[in-house]
């Protein structure tokens, strides 16, 4: 299990950090503050599909 929430970390944090930028270029090129909120869930919604899918393809088949 840890190393599987290890690499979801990872992951927001490549995926998240990509996602704010794009999202949020221009306050973050104007030196201003983020939408908190926004990056907040540039981090978190990465972090989740991460996570869930690499549970989901560990868990046994239920038949």
């Amino acid at each position: 299990m840890r190393p599987i929430l290890i690499r979801a970390i990872i992951i927001s944090l490549i995926v998240g950090s990509l996602l704010t930028l794009i999202n949020q270029f221009e306050r973050v090129t104007a030196l201003e503050l983020p939408n908190l909120w926004k990056m907040g869930l540039s981090y978190v919604v990465p972090f989740c599909v991460s996570l869930f899918s690499a549970l989901a393809v560990k868990a046994p088949p239920t038949d």
